[in-house]
């Protein structure tokens, strides 16, 4: 399963880990979660709730919540 990655166009740490990824050469399937509302719900239940972009999940797990100890709360 490819990674993916939720998170939202105005969240500068999304941005950052997005071209962290295409840097590196990772492929990944990215959600933007303030328009589809499926991703966000999607996301909320792999979370447990938590509100915090980007979000990096890997074989359906949670692999990393915000990137370099920061992040952007989706309302």
């Amino acid at each position: 399963m490819a990674l993916e990655l939720f998170g939202t166009k105005s969240c500068l740490y999304t941005a950052e880990l997005r071209a962290d990824l295409e840097w590196r050469g990772v492929e990944f399937v990215e959600y933007d979660v303030e328009s589809d509302p499926k991703a966000l719900e999607r996301m909320l239940k792999l979370t447990h709730g938590l509100r915090t972009v980007p979000v990096l999940v890997e074989d359906g797990r949670v692999k990393q919540v915000g990137w370099q100890g920061r992040g952007c709360t989706v309302g």
